[in-house]
């Protein structure tokens, strides 16, 4: 039997979770060290946040999104007046996944810092002149990057995101794609890197955008 999720919760009474997946090497913890629980305590006393653990084995084994499914997002429908689905780096790339293959699941994206995908995909859309221009094969339709991409051609215009990232990031050209998909509205760029310090701005200006209230 695969083992549960290890999630850490803050439960405060809100309307609406937040469900966070770290990026590569991060944990549920890092969320609290870098104050994501206690500004949320203090600011949004409208949501609920719940960061998952994602070990490196079940995300490339596909198994890592199918348990946030099942443990947190689908019984969370029970419960919540909306689902939000975000991360950071990596899981913000997980949150796009879950969006693309299956887009009744979430009612909201927050995108701190999305990692654009490798260099393969990236090379494929810019060798075809752009995501505009790009055309997916069967063949890369089967990989979920492609897939990422292919539904950011045209994401649905009623789920709410939020996509921002450091200007000095070292992947920013292509986070800058992923959020020229978005309305001008959603987008916000910080100074800094691809580090927690520019993490802490985005999630405090994700905090204030009055997506969230009591």
């Amino acid at each position: 039997m695969t083992p549960a999720l290890r999630k850490l919760r803050l439960e405060h009474g809100g309307r609406d979770l937040l469900v966070l997946l770290p990026g590569a090497g991060m944990g549920p913890e890092d969320f609290v060290t870098a104050g994501f629980f206690a500004s949320t305590r203090a600011r949004a006393p409208g949501l609920d946040l719940c960061a998952v653990d994602l070990g490196p084995d079940s995300i490339s084994s596909g198994q890592a999104l199918p348990a946030v499914s099942r443990e947190i997002l689908e019984p969370a429908r029970a419960r919540y007046a909306r689902v939000w689905l975000g991360g950071i780096s990596l899981g913000g790339l997980l949150a796009l996944c879950q969006a693309a293959d299956h887009p009744h699941s979430v009612d909201g994206l927050c995108l701190l810092a999305p990692y654009p995908g490798s260099r393969l995909t990236q090379g494929a859309i810019r060798e075809a002149g752009g995501l505009a221009n790009w055309k997916a094969t069967a063949e890369q339709l089967a990989d979920p990057e492609f897939r990422v991409w292919h539904w950011l051609k045209a994401p649905p215009a009623d789920c709410p995101v939020y996509v921002g990232y450091g200007t000095e990031d070292r992947f920013a050209d292509g986070m800058a794609q992923i959020a020229g998909c978005f309305p001008p509205a959603s987008r916000r760029t910080v100074p800094g890197g691809h580090d927690w310090p520019a993490w802490q701005l985005l999630w405090e200006d994700f905090l204030a955008s009055g997506h969230f209230s009591a």
